[in-house]
């Protein structure tokens, strides 16, 4: 009866995270508001019976209370976080709220059928986080001075990056932590304020180079304690500022060369560059050392197929760092590769919404910090994705929200939470335009009526 059920919900599960993510994308075609809650309220329910089926087949292949006892407390976290955004902030992005607990939903499901202590101690850092981030918006519309502070965002950087570099020991080839804190993942909101304070007034050549210079001293203390991935990060999310900043295409081009000439560098500087190369081009020749990762996560993809074979009946923990960097290999293997593919639209659709949210900010310190954000997590999780399907090397980046790792998780709920304050800032600056419109047309109106009263009298 047990495996009925479980065979039953992996397709439950997957029409639901279909329609989902059909809402995802049809809400932004609708003008109809609403509609749109309508939409809004579906998206809740049908997270809800995600997490419910999913749950249930969990706890029926371990028996273990403790896994119900994980799912209330969940479902009492997204019930407060959906509740005290409505109160606190009403003109807020719920489909942003919506796609963030969907992600995390995705990856406390995984981390629960991996490692249940896992899971917990995630949940708690996921609730501490987002106590924080509900006060987060009301700074970002408050604290005017945040785009005077360049030079501190870049002092901040590169003071924890150093310490990293000079104080933490090696973890997987790379030094990545002190304390049990990566610096790196807050340095990543630091590096794009230090970017859009700098260039939100008129960019000459001067302030080129100055971000060059700062970001140059990021990339490199980075490269030097081997965290590949975040130093690629860093590197596009500047490329793009400079890019948008300037409007000039030599700099891009220029950018895309230093990188390239440095990738080729750093491949004969560092060993451990190398292995991840040898690893991506032909895994299977060192299948017994440093393609072994690789080679498992492609058996796990390969096992699931497109419906995969249901929470618990794979084996993803034969995968190493499953939690980390390869959850995603985890999810095709159990979820399903089509499942995969609605993750990956849920994740697009993220960074569609913030790009729009860019785009329509005129303040353009604000406009900045949204789109390096953006760029920020899309890379990341391009980065993910790619190095477990061997699309490209293997960076060691964590997928946002969804894979294992207080730091991360922390840090993208405090990026999403200043998209919700820079949202919100639009929202404000939409009804502040309509508000002075209206009081043009009754000026107007008003001088209008005396002139109308003068010509009725004029014989």
């Amino acid at each position: 009866m047990i495996n009925v059920i479980t065979e039953l919900s992996k397709y439950v599960i997957l029409t639901l995270m279909i329609v989902y993510t059909f809402h995802c994308f049809y809400m932004v075609w609708r003008q109809d508001e609403e509609e749109k809650r309508e939409l809004l309220h579906q998206q809740l329910t049908m997270i809800f019976f995600i997490d419910f089926t999913a749950f249930l087949v969990i706890y029926l292949k371990s028996m273990d209370f403790r896994v119900i006892l994980f799912y209330i407390e969940m479902m009492i976290f997204f019930a407060a976080i959906q509740i005290l955004y409505r109160i606190i902030y009403q003109n807020a992005s719920l489909l942003l709220l919506n796609n963030m607990c969907m992600l995390l939903s995705v990856g406390f499901i995984m981390l629960c059928r991996l490692s249940l202590p896992s899971a917990t101690k995630q949940l708690l850092i996921v609730a501490a986080g987002s106590a924080v981030s509900l006060v987060i918006p009301v700074m970002i519309r408050k604290m005017k001075f945040l785009k005077d502070l360049t030079w501190a965002y870049a002092g901040i950087g590169i003071v924890l990056l150093a310490a990293v570099l000079v104080l933490a020991s090696t973890s997987y080839g790379a030094k990545l932590s002190l304390m049990g804190i990566q610096p790196s993942e807050v340095i990543k909101i630091t590096f794009v304020f230090f970017m859009a304070s700098l260039l939100c007034t008129k960019v000459d050549f001067r302030k080129v180079v100055l971000a060059t210079i700062v970001a140059v001293i990021h990339v490199g203390i980075l490269v030097l304690s081997r965290d590949l991935g975040s130093s690629v990060i860093f590197f596009v999310t500047y490329l793009v500022l400079i890019y948008v900043a300037t409007r000039n295409p030599s700099y891009l081009f220029l950018g895309l060369g230093g990188g390239c000439v440095g990738s080729v560098i750093a491949y004969h500087l560092f060993g451990h560059v190398r292995q991840r190369v040898s690893a991506w081009k032909d895994p299977m020749a060192v299948y017994q050392n440093e393609g072994y990762q690789i080679v498992q996560s492609l058996f796990a993809i390969g096992t699931g197929g497109w419906f995969g074979m249901g929470l618990c009946q794979g084996s993803p923990e034969k995968i190493p760092v499953v939690k980390n960097d390869f959850i995603f290999s985890a999810i095709c293997e159990e979820l399903g590769g089509i499942f995969a593919i609605c993750l990956i639209l849920v994740c697009t659709s993220f960074f569609l919404m913030i790009v729009t949210i860019a785009l329509k900010i005129r303040n353009p310190f604000y406009k900045l910090i949204a789109l390096g954000l953006g760029t920020e997590y899309a890379f990341q999780v391009f980065l993910t994705i790619g190095g477990a399907t061997k699309f490209i090397p293997m960076t060691g980046v964590t997928l946002p929200l969804v894979s294992y790792g207080g730091s991360s998780v922390m840090c993208t709920i405090l990026m999403l939470a200043i998209i919700q304050g820079l949202y919100i800032l639009r929202e404000d600056e939409d009804e502040q335009i309509e508000t002075q419109r209206k009081e043009t047309i009754e000026r107007r109106g008003k001088r209008a009526t005396p002139e109308r009263k003068r010509n009725r009298q004029t014989p």
